[in-house]
């Protein structure tokens, strides 16, 4: 195979689709160590092929910059030796991982003596659709196959070149550990109609997750008949509050805002306590300032620090990507709270306080996937929280919520063991 992508002639994604259910049941039922030596063979591919990786990777930034990409969208595309490095090492994280497959939930055993288990099982195949992110379809892929799913990835044009050499190693190294290659596929050729297609797919695919912009999420929810895990945008916030202590409030800042600023739970809205403001605001926004970032401030913000770029109305539902960021004042907490409300993606919401009292009723009525008290919502990761990656960070209330790892890609299953007993 060549590293270019060439029109295929049957543009019907179907038989790709069947070929990983088929695939799907085989992963079901083989066992646990198995799926783990696919894993190790494909992490073992990854560094081998890391040349090649590469060279793909190099022909997408060009295109990427030749079409103007945002930086911070670049970064997200963008690999390099120790990047691939560290996807083959979260390959060998979620190896070493215990297998979800099989594990009992809950169980019980009747008066009448059946015996009941509730056990986790595989959902089958699952589809991604995500935007110029190579990284997840490693992660993507390593996640579904050690919970005993077949994938199907539609990655984007951006990250075309890149994918299709991922996704050839990784069929690959799963045919030399003897596991089946279609449990693997791509409808990144096919384009929009692939994405298309595999939204329609009920019945061969059965769950579907986004990952990207708001509009593609939006988009997914809106025209799936696959039944959707709906990640979300991240319009991330951390509140000062009135306690909060200098030094740690301008590092948690900074770090949430530059540490990485194309990823979805990078800061993008800073709330101040008005107690705090003439406290914590110059040398807050100083630092932030000496990092690069663009202040779009509120009236009272402004007023404390001279100079910063009014903010609009849209930039506190705006997610940047970038080195920009809103900065208000809030009365008390219960404004902080009200604000996030109205503003938030429901993804990452941290406080910083000396108060208790109050960061247990942050924790509390803030309604976020995840919400955090004095810690930079960064951590907000699967790869942070010992998933070894994520699928995504789920904002929705049904079935998974925040980072999503292995049992999140598993459904469950009533095991019912009986002695020949009829009901009455």
């Amino acid at each position: 195979m060549t590293d270019t992508l060439v029109a295929p002639a049957d543009t019907d994604a179907t038989p790709r689709f069947a070929a990983a259910k088929a695939a799907s049941r085989r992963l079901a039922v083989v066992s646990g160590a198995e799926r783990d030596r696919g894993l190790e063979a494909i992490a073992a591919a990854l560094l081998t092929a890391s040349d090649r990786v590469l060279t793909a990777n190099v022909r997408d930034l060009d295109a990427a910059r030749a079409a103007g990409m945002a930086e911070g969208l670049q970064d997200r595309l963008r690999l390099d030796a120790a990047r691939v490095a560290r996807l083959a090492d979260a390959v060998l994280q979620i190896a070493a991982l215990p297998d979800p497959v099989g594990e009992i939930v809950r169980g019980r055993t009747l008066p009448n003596g059946l015996r009941l288990s509730e056990v986790r099982v595989p959902f089958g195949v699952v589809g991604a659709i995500y935007e110029a992110r190579p990284n997840v379809t490693v992660d993507i892929t390593a996640l579904a196959l050690k919970s005993g799913n077949a994938v199907v990835l539609r990655g984007g044009t951006a990250a075309q070149h890149t994918n299709a050499v991922l996704v050839e190693v990784v069929r690959g190294a799963l045919a030399d550990a003897g596991l089946p290659a279609d449990a693997v596929q791509s409808v990144d050729d096919l384009g929009r109609d692939g994405a298309a297609q595999l939204m329609r797919a009920r019945g061969l695919v059965d769950v579907l997750v986004p990952r990207g912009s708001a509009s593609l999420i939006e988009t997914v929810v809106r025209e799936s008949s696959v039944p959707v895990i709906e990640t979300g945008a991240g319009v991330v916030h951390v509140f000062l509050d009135a306690t909060a202590d200098e030094r740690m409030a301008t590092e948690i800042v900074v770090n949430a805002k530059t540490q990485r600023v194309g990823v979805c739970n990078a800061l993008e809205t800073l709330l101040v306590h008005r107690d705090a403001a003439e406290r914590l605001l110059p040398p807050v926004a100083a630092a932030l300032q000496d990092a690069g970032v663009v202040l779009h401030a509120d009236d009272t913000v402004r007023a404390v620090v001279p100079g910063l770029e009014p903010a609009t109305e849209a930039d506190w539902g705006t997610e940047y990507g970038s080195l920009d960021l809103t900065v208000g004042v809030v009365d008390d907490l219960d404004a902080a709270v009200a604000h996030i409300e109205r503003w938030s993606t429901r993804h990452t919401e941290s406080i910083v306080t000396n108060d208790l009292a109050n960061a247990e009723r942050f924790l509390a009525e803030v309604d976020s996937a995840v919400v955090m008290v004095n810690a930079s919502p960064r951590f907000s990761d699967g790869g942070e929280f010992g998933f070894g990656a994520e699928v995504g960070i789920s904002t929705q209330k049904l079935h998974a919520r925040g980072p999503m790892g292995l049992p999140e890609l598993t459904s469950t299953k009533w095991l019912v063991r009986g002695s020949g007993q009829t009901r009455p």
